[in-house]
């Protein structure tokens, strides 16, 4: 039961390719499937933690392992959106390139100051990753970029946001830094409550 976490974290790597063949290789009936393999994802990345958490198994290298395939989770799942329906992520390509950039500039940010990427776990990064879901399932089922879609992404610009502040904030780096304000109580030596459900 120990390993659970980690076998969740390599389950969402191992659906990330799945995805992508999918849309490469688009047909209809593929759709329904896709979506359930996002809502998989989704909840393998809200249990691997809470688990680990409760197994006292949460550390600093299983977070970042976490981090990184969360991103290549998502980035894959936006591969397969663009697999099937192009036109739409070319029509929204400028906005989609911010977020993108923004993503680079939370990592830079992390590797110059501490030689480390990102690994905030922050609130605002979790209230994203279910926006995301909501936009691509929105998005792969109806080829619509609308609400969900410009909602997700600015809930994402806002959540980058607040990484970019963290990072600048904390006077060392550590994983699971609830917001901006976290790190300022960090910073301060100010101690604060974390919920098990969100953070270690």
């Amino acid at each position: 039961m120990k390993q659970f976490p980690l076998a969740l974290i390599a389950f969402r790597f191992f659906l990330s390719p799945v995805m992508l063949c999918l849309g490469y290789f688009y047909d209809k009936t593929y759709i329904p499937l896709i979506v359930v393999l996002l809502f998989l994802g989704l909840i393998s990345d809200i249990l691997d933690g809470i688990i680990a958490r409760k197994q006292n198994t949460s550390s600093a290298k299983l977070r970042r392992l976490d981090s990184q395939t969360d991103m290549i989770f998502w980035l894959s799942a936006g591969f397969t959106a663009w697999f099937i329906w192009p036109q739409v992520i070319s029509e929204n390509s400028f906005v989609i390139w911010i977020l993108l950039g923004m993503e680079a500039s939370c990592y830079a940010v992390s590797i110059i100051k501490f030689s480390k990427e990102t690994c905030t776990h922050a609130y605002l990064s979790k209230f994203w990753g279910l926006t995301l879901l909501a936009a691509f399932t929105d998005l792969i089922l109806n080829g619509n970029a609308g609400f969900l879609f410009y909602f997700c992404l600015v809930a994402g610009i806002i959540s980058h946001l607040d990484r970019i502040f963290i990072t600048l904030i904390l006077p060392k780096w550590q994983h699971d830094v609830p917001s901006a304000y976290h790190a300022y109580l960090i910073r301060k030596g100010k101690p604060f409550k974390k919920f098990i459900l969100f953070n270690s």
